[in-house]
């Protein structure tokens, strides 16, 4: 019985700490304070806290506290359950300029953006950037000169023709073997093939 008595003081110090702050904590330790003053002997812990919830059970709601209501953020969440909840943001990569869409797509696969200079190094050595580069020597195609070609598949049905699609392979292929593009400009550098 004493062990009980002490938590429930100690709690009432505890929340008697904060209870300025809150109404409900304030309430919280009102009545904590009012149970250690009538607690009678033989009186279990269970039966001291069963009354205390018996006696809170008032609910409050933080909507009930609420003045307006954001209408951007009303008509965003209401735009997020007509999709099932996800927010999908796509993005076209495909027609632009292939440096500045491997620029875009550096952090995608964790790398900053003072590797870029790495990058082109390399891919201007492998294919001039070029999306149709075809080693006639080899099956290597596109800007990363992937060997066969056909690996960039991995990445999209769009490989042959779409720069973003073979960049993506690319930067996900020098990220596995290399864990950089300096590290592979490095590496192309010394045995010229990457």
């Amino acid at each position: 019985m004493l062990p009980g008595i002490a938590m429930l003081t100690l709690g009432t110090v505890a929340l008697g700490g904060i209870a300025t702050e809150d109404p409900e904590e304030a309430a919280t330790a009102a009545l904590l304070a009012e149970v250690n003053s009538d607690a009678t002997p033989g009186t279990g812990d269970s039966e001291v806290l069963d009354d205390l919830r018996t006696e809170r059970r008032v609910t409050t709601s933080r909507s009930d506290r609420r003045t307006e209501v954001d209408s951007t953020k009303l008509q965003a969440l209401s735009q997020e359950s007509e999709s099932g909840g996800q927010v999908t943001r796509t993005e076209d990569l495909g027609g632009g300029d292939p440096r500045q869409i491997a620029q875009t797509l550096l952090p995608e696969f964790g790398f900053s953006s003072d590797q870029f200079s790495c990058l082109d190094s390399l891919w201007t050595k492998e294919s001039g950037w070029n999306p149709s580069a075809d080693n006639p020597t080899s099956s290597a195609y596109g800007i990363p000169q992937a060997l066969p070609g056909e690996k960039m598949a991995s990445a999209g049905a769009d490989w042959a023709t779409n720069p973003a699609t073979q960049i993506r392979w690319g930067l996900g292929y020098i990220a596995e073997v290399y864990g950089s593009p300096c590290s592979a400009w490095s590496h192309s550098q010394a045995n010229n093939w990457y």
